[in-house]
């Protein structure tokens, strides 16, 4: 995807990412990067109670919301900026794992289509195949698939940017990875310096050109916090090309 220019657009759309580890209590850590870099939209995955009492400080700046808090690790909530409409919490393959959809109304009027999402990873205690995990994010790919309207899908997918699902999620989609040709953005593991994957991710249709990407500083999380800014331009730029088209 190319690069944001002044005169791409008007509108900006900064959007704040993070897997806050239902376990940490380090809520002021999150809550101070918010103050320091004003996203438009704020998106908490491993949510629950504890955290929704204390992100609601936020009301006052953030007062569109869309809220699921579980004790379950899966929690989800959404605060906004920009006026959310038609948000609804789905639960489209496991009935304790949920995401989100929601139109963002932008300064200009224009609409956003957005998705936010957490599937649950194969793992021995949770998923022992991947089935659940692919049948979402493939789901949601069939929904935004040839969508008129500028689409994010924006969350902690728990699979590599490089895998067989996520390739195939942005075929079936059509949506594009900032991160191509910029950088890994490795979000997780925080904890380990020496081994870490890019988990948390943004796509977003041709509607958008990239003004900044950046891995935040540690919340005390298992996951780094991840900070994307696009520009929505007024009509979809042709030269950006979604994965399997020619080029």
């Amino acid at each position: 995807m190319k690069t944001a220019a002044a005169a791409d657009g008007s509108d900006v759309l900064r959007v704040l990412v993070s897997n806050v580890l239902m376990s940490n209590r380090n809520a002021q850590a999150l809550l101070q990067l918010v103050a320091t870099h004003r996203p438009h939209v704020l998106v908490t995955l491993e949510s629950d109670h504890w955290w929704q009492e204390q992100l609601d400080s936020l009301k006052a700046d953030y007062p569109f919301t869309t809220q699921c808090p579980l004790d379950n690790r899966y929690g989800m909530h959404v605060y906004s900026r920009l006026p959310l409409e038609e948000s609804a919490v789905d639960f489209l393959v496991q009935d304790d794992v949920p995401s989100m959809q929601t139109r963002i109304r932008m300064p200009s009027g224009q609409v956003v289509q957005a998705h936010f999402l957490h599937p649950a990873p194969p793992s021995p205690t949770e998923n022992d195949a991947s089935s659940q995990r692919d049948a979402e994010l493939l789901t949601v790919a069939r929904r935004v698939a040839g969508a008129a309207a500028p689409v994010i899908v924006t969350g902690d997918l728990n699979d590599v940017a490089w895998s067989r699902t996520t390739r195939k999620f942005r075929k079936l989609s059509h949506l594009l990875d900032p991160r191509v040709g910029r950088g890994m953005f490795n979000t997780f593991h925080a904890g380990h310096w020496f081994l870490r994957w890019p988990l948390d991710h943004i796509f977003h249709s041709d509607h958008f050109t990239l003004r900044r990407m950046r891995r935040l500083p540690s919340i005390g999380s298992d996951h780094f916090p991840l900070l994307t800014e696009l520009m929505l331009t007024p009509n979809p730029v042709s030269e950006q090309h979604a994965l399997g088209e020619d080029v």
